[in-house]
């Protein structure tokens, strides 16, 4: 079994900035966000199953989900997140898994999951937790100038997720993600290291 680090940080943390700069690495990157937007694009499979709870309303013309009005559709109705969650999570937990398998011959995986802390199964997954950490109004102004959502929307997603500080207490690492790419690359070369002994060692144990 591939040593697995669990990837996480609130929206606009930077963790797809970080994910791809272990990649680079030769890392196996396992998307748990990448593989939702394969279940529920064209042909996806989730959609038979998203189109019969919620009908054509949350449909764009291509057949994939339309991911703006099915936001705005999860956030006024708590009913319709539970029933998006029970079609999307069981399948993406599928895939994961099997993508994390599939790694055998990398190093090690990281698993990107932006809700990690708050998922007791991808929790117990990963054998160390990173989390990507950064102050809340950068947070902010990243989503803010990234997705052009309101200050207002980017703190109800936020307020959703676990805190900053529930997150950081959950952390095996911490990566700080506020001084741009010249203070993030050294912090995942140190990251980097110790996760190839770490896999290493527990590669040795299991034989």
């Amino acid at each position: 079994m591939s040593f697995v680090v669990g990837l996480t940080g609130g929206i606009g943390s930077g963790k797809s900035t970080v994910a791809e700069l272990f990649a680079a690495r030769g890392v196996a990157l396992v998307d748990t966000d990448a593989i939702a937007h394969e279940l529920s694009g064209p042909q996806g499979a989730a959609m038979p199953a998203i189109e019969a709870a919620f009908g054509d309303a949350v449909l764009r013309a291509d057949g994939g989900l339309d991911r703006t009005a099915m936001r705005r559709l999860v956030f006024a109705d708590p009913l319709a997140k539970e029933t998006l969650e029970a079609i999307l999570h069981p399948l993406i937990r599928l895939r994961s898994d099997a993508c994390c398998a599939a790694a055998e011959n990398a190093p090690y995986v990281m698993l990107v999951v932006p809700l990690l802390i708050e998922t007791a199964s991808y929790r117990r997954r990963a054998d160390r937790v990173l989390v990507v950490d950064c102050p809340e109004a950068l947070q902010i102004s990243r989503v803010t100038a990234r997705n052009g959502l309101a200050v207002e929307a980017v703190q109800a997603i936020m307020a959703a997720q676990a805190t900053r500080a529930e997150r950081r207490a959950a952390a095996d690492d911490v990566l700080h993600n506020d001084g741009g790419l010249d203070a993030l690359r050294p912090q995942i070369e140190v990251l980097h290291q110790r996760y190839l002994q770490l896999a290493s060692a527990k590669l040795h144990a299991g034989r």
